[in-house]
């Protein structure tokens, strides 16, 4: 996959992540409209899943470099010192592609202090001989992790935070905002059954039931990937009697224990926290195996062999596949 990206902008794809009807949402895409306008660097913070690239493309789609293609860099599927000719690249497309458009740091986070400084002398108002002209560039980035936490900590320089953060957004949780699930269904049921030429299959209250109480660790990602299986399968009875057997689910977790010893409570905790710390790091890096190893601080046979004991997350049989 390649480093730097020219990302077509669909607004139909974008519309599944961020419709919400809570006044959380409500307020998140009002604020979109209006940031979207202005050329103001945007940084978006939130967990894996949440749509942050859905927010990326909206902010562009809606600005007035709309018409041209999105520029994406994905800080987390190089090395740092790789980017300078990353930098270098981006340069040249910008002259290719014409005079406006947005380039969006995707994980930004995984950059190590000296890439920090490279992209600081990059963008627009830097002293740096080379960097990229304002008027030709609006600057969109994301992170999973809090960058004022990085900041404290100097992992993260504080001038290029304060450049990137011209405004904020921050993308809730899928269990926080539990009230659009119907619609994520509806949408994403829709979405695939219309790739797939396939009817779309029709869910019972009991089911969207169970899909709505779930905590959902991988957030609309995780819930994508369901909905494109019981598509794929067509057999929405065996994909949600995995579901509801995947020690995962909070409540198999706490049906497990129930009546049970501390003990076994304790276990079934652990091994909850555990799959979801693994799931968090295969989704910030994209499901490379190596690097979520080392993210993980175990080795890579440890980690294929963990990814087996607990069966998988939903979608990782479509993710094995990605080169490691």
């Amino acid at each position: 996959m390649d480093q730097v990206q020219t990302v077509p902008v669909d607004s139909t794809t974008m519309s599944g992540f961020v419709c919400g009807r809570g006044p959380a949402m409500a307020a998140l895409n009002t604020m979109v409209g209006e940031l979207a306008c202005s050329d103001i660097p945007v940084l978006i913070l939130g967990e894996s899943g949440t749509g942050k690239d859905a927010y990326a493309r909206l902010i562009h789609h809606l600005s007035p470099q709309g018409n041209s293609q999105l520029i994406k860099i994905n800080c987390s599927s190089f090395e740092p010192s790789e980017l300078v000719t990353q930098v270098d690249r981006v340069k040249h497309a910008i002259s290719d592609i014409g005079s406006t458009h947005s380039i969006y740091l995707d994980n930004i986070q995984e950059l190590d202090l000296a890439a920090q400084r490279v992209v600081l002398a990059q963008l627009p108002d830097s002293d740096a001989a080379g960097s990229i002209e304002a008027a030709k560039v609006r600057f969109i980035s994301s992170s999973t992790r809090n960058l004022e936490s990085e900041v404290a900590a100097g992992r993260f320089r504080r001038e290029l935070y304060f450049r990137l953060n011209g405004a904020c957004l921050r993308l809730p949780p899928l269990k926080e905002r539990s009230e659009d699930i119907p619609a994520l269904i509806e949408f994403f049921l829709n979405k695939y059954a219309s790739m797939m030429k396939e009817k779309t299959p029709v869910l019972s209250s009991k089911v969207i039931q169970t899909l709505t109480s779930y905590h959902w660790p991988g957030n609309i990602r995780e819930l994508e990937n369901l909905l494109r299986k019981i598509v794929v399968l067509g057999d929405v009875h065996m994909v949600m009697n995995e579901f509801r057997s995947s020690s995962i689910m909070t409540d198999g977790a706490t049906a497990s224990v129930s009546g049970g010893s501390l003990k076994v409570a304790a276990r079934a905790a652990s091994k909850q926290a555990e799959r979801e710390l693994i799931l968090q790091a295969l989704e910030r890096t994209r499901w490379n195996r190596k690097r979520a190893a080392r993210e993980l601080q175990i080795s890579y046979k440890s980690l294929l062999y963990k990814i087996k004991q607990l069966e998988a997350f939903p979608g990782a049989q479509e993710n094995g596949g990605r080169k490691n």
